[in-house]
C-alpha cells in the first residue's frame, strides 16, 4: 500500500489539506498553516522547526529519527503529535511541558522506558505505544481498561517534585493606624480550602494523586491558616466531618471558637451521607470577640419564599443549595489594646461577620446576582432583629452594628455581583439577569431608591483589587479573582494585605494550576488587617443581645 493510500483510508479529517491555487496566491490571499507534516526517510530535523510555536499538529511519523531534542517544548500549542514508526530509543523529559497535547502517537519505535514527565500530559485522550519494547509494568497498565489514564496517573504520581516551595507572600502596607482616636485593629482571613470530594484527578489532572489526598492537603491547609494567624477566619468548602474532627479541634487549641453549616442538601441526606457535605465556617479569636448570635442564610428557601410571579426563580435559583453563614460578634477589651482606649460604651462594639459560597456555574450569572441580593437583604434583616433584642433604652441604630462580608462569590470584579456590593446598586436590566422574569420577586428582596434599579444600604468596599492580586483561584482552565473580603468603608480602613503568590515562582516552575504539592487548594487565602472605628451609638454593657 502506498503512503498516500494509507492516509486516505484512515479518513483522518485533520489530514484533509487544501492547496492554494495560483489565482488565490496572485490575489494576495493569506495562508495559515497550524499543521505540519514531515514524512520520508528524515534522520535530522532543522532547529528552525522548534521555533514554529503556532503549530497545533505535527506529523513526524515514518522517518528514521533516533532522537527528539528537548527544544520540542517550545511548541507549546501542540494538540496532536505523531512520532510513530521512527527509531526513537528515548524521549526528552521536556515532552511533558506540552500540556495541551490531546494525541501522542509513539507506536513502532525502540522505546524501552518513558520519562515520568509524560504524566504531566493530563489532557491526553489518545496515547499510542504499541510496537515498543517497553517494560511489562508499563504495558500491563497501558493495556488495562482506561489504561491511558491509569498509566499517566502512575507516571505523575512517581514524578519527582522539582519545584521549590513558593517564597513567602509579602505583606503590603496600605496605611498607618490613626493614633488620635479609639480603634479596634484586627485581621480577617478568607479561604476556600477545596473540599475533599472535589479534589480528584478528573478535576485536577495536573496534580499527583498523593498531593490531592486529604491527609496530605490538610497539613498544608492548617499551615496556611496558622501562618496567617487571623483574628477572624472565613472558610468555604469545609466538609462537615472535617469541621468537627479536624478544623474545630485544631483551631480550638489555637484559641478560636467556630461555627459551621453545611449546604442545604444535607437536610435531605442520611447521617452517613451528610458528613461529606461541604459548607461554610467562621472562626474567631475568643480573646478578642464574643459570639452573640449565629445565622444561616439558605438561598433555596429564600428563592422559594419569594418566587411568586417568576418561574425562573423556581427553576433556576431555587434548586441551588448554596448558603451564607453569619456570626454576630461583640468586641472584648483585648480587641482595643494598643491604641487610644475607647469609652466603656464603645468597648462592646457589635460586628456582623458573614461568609458565603455563591453558585459556581458561569452560565448562571443571574443566580449569582440574585443570591447576593438575597444575602444582603437577609443581613439587613439580621441587623434589624439584633437591634430589637436590645433592652428598652439601649436600642442602637442598626447602622452601628458593623459588617464584614467574605466569601467565594464565584464572580469576577466586572460582574453584577461585585458591582451591586461595592456601588450599592444594580440596574434592573443588568445583563447578568439575562432578560429573565425576575423583576416582580426581586422587588421584595431589595431596596429601591429608583424604579429602574435595586439597591442596598451597606457601604462596602473590597480589600483586594486586580492590580494587587490578579487571581485568587488558579487552575488550568480558570485563573481570576472570585474570592473577596468586603468591609464597611465608612467605619473601617484597611491597613495591610497579604500580597499575591510569586508570579516568578509560578512562571519558572511552569505551574499549570493548583492544587500543587506545595499549594493545598485551588484558591489562595486572602488576609486583610482592618482598623475599625467604634460606631457612635454602640450598645452598653447592659444592652446584651441574647444568643439564639
Amino acid at each position: 500500500m502506498s503512503r498516500k493510500d494509507k492516509y486516505e483510508q484512515t479518513n483522518n479529517q485533520r489530514r484533509a489539506n487544501t492547496f492554494m491555487g495560483p489565482e488565490e496566491a496572485a490575489s494576495g490571499k493569506k495562508s495559515f498553516w497550524p499543521e505540519l507534516e514531515i514524512t520520508g526517510t528524515i534522520r535530522n530535523l532543522s532547529p528552525r522547526l522548534w521555533e514554529l510555536s503556532h503549530l497545533t499538529t505535527l506529523y513526524l511519523n515514518d522517518n528514521s529519527l533516533t532522537r527528539i531534542p528537548g527544544e520540542i517544548c517550545n511548541l507549546i500549542n501542540l494538540r496532536h503529535l505523531d512520532l510513530s514508526s521512527n527509531k526513537l530509543r528515548s524521549l526528552p523529559a521536556e515532552l511533558g511541558d506540552l500540556i495541551f497535547l490531546r494525541e501522542l502517537l509513539l507506536n513502532n519505535n525502540f522505546l524501552r522506558v518513558l520519562p515520568y514527565e509524560l504524566g504531566k500530559l493530563f489532557k491526553i485522550q489518545v496515547l499510542g505505544l504499541k510496537g515498543n519494547p517497553l517494560t511489562k509494568e508499563i504495558m500491563s497498565l497501558y493495556m488495562e481498561p482506561n489504561g491511558t489514564h491509569k498509566l499517566l496517573t502512575y507516571m505523575m504520581d512517581n514524578l519527582q517534585v522539582v519545584a521549590s516551595q513558593p517564597p513567602q507572600r509579602q505583606w503590603l502596607f496600605l496605611s498607618k493606624p490613626d493614633q488620635t482616636r479609639p480603634a479596634c485593629i484586627f485581621t480577617v482571613m478568607c479561604y476556600n480550602v477545596l473540599c475533599d470530594k472535589y479534589a480528584t484527578r478528573q478535576m485536577y489532572g495536573y496534580c499527583p494523586s498523593w498531593a490531592l489526598n486529604w491527609e496530605y492537603r490538610k497539613k498544608g491547609i492548617i499551615q496556611e491558616i496558622r501562618s496567617c494567624a487571623a483574628d477572624i477566619i472565613s472558610l468555604q468548602e469545609v466538609e462537615t466531618d472535617q469541621f468537627y474532627n479536624f478544623f474545630r479541634p485544631e483551631l480550638k487549641a489555637d484559641g478560636y471558637y467556630g461555627i459551621f453549616s453545611p449546604k442545604s442538601r444535607a437536610k435531605t441526606m442520611s447521617e452517613s451521607e451528610r458528613k461529606y457535605v461541604d459548607g461554610c465556617a467562621i472562626f474567631f479569636r475568643t480573646s478578642k470577640f464574643q459570639l452573640m448570635a449565629e445565622h444561616l442564610v439558605e438561598f433555596n428557601q429564600l428563592a422559594m419564599a419569594n418566587s411568586e410571579g417568576s418561574d425562573d426563580m423556581l427553576n433556576r435559583v431555587m434548586p441551588k443549595d448554596n448558603i451564607g453563614l453569619a456570626a454576630l460578634l461583640k468586641t472584648k477589651e483585648a480587641a482595643w489594646e494598643g491604641g487610644v482606649p475607647p469609652d466603656p460604651a464603645q468597648m462592646n462594639q457589635l460586628l456582623l461577620v458573614c461568609t458565603a459560597h455563591i453558585h459556581w456555574d458561569p452560565e448562571f450569572c443571574d443566580v449569582k446576582l440574585i443570591q447576593t441580593m438575597m444575602l444582603s437583604h437577609e443581613l439587613r434583616t439580621i441587623l434589624d432583629t439584633a437591634c430589637n433584642n436590645f433592652r428598652p433604652g439601649h436600642k442602637p441604630d442598626p447602622n452601628s452594628i458593623q459588617l464584614i462580608l467574605c466569601g467565594d462569590f464565584n464572580s469576577l470584579p466586572d460582574s453584577g455581583v461585585v458591582e451591586y456590593l461595592t456601588t450599592g446598586r444594580v440596574p434592573n436590566d443588568h445583563p447578568d439577569f439575562k432578560d429573565l422574569k425576575y423583576k416582580s420577586c426581586l422587588q421584595r428582596i431589595s431596596s429601591r431608591e429608583k424604579s429602574n434599579e435595586y439597591t442596598h444600604s451597606f457601604q462596602l468596599a473590597t480589600a483586594y483589587s486586580e492590580d494587587i492580586m490578579p487571581y485568587t483561584n488558579y487552575t488550568f482552565d480558570f485563573k481570576g479573582i472570585i474570592d473577596y473580603i468586603f468591609y464597611q468603608k465608612n467605619t473601617m480602613t484597611p491597613l495591610g494585605l497579604l500580597g499575591p503568590v510569586s508570579p516568578e515562582w509560578i512562571r519558572e516552575n511552569k505551574i499549570a494550576g493548583c492544587p500543587h504539592p506545595h499549594v493545598p487548594s485551588d484558591h489562595f487565602p486572602l488576609l486583610c488587617e482592618l482598623e475599625m472605628r467604634p460606631s457612635v451609638n454602640s450598645g452598653t454593657q447592659n444592652g446584651i443581645i441574647s444568643r439564639r
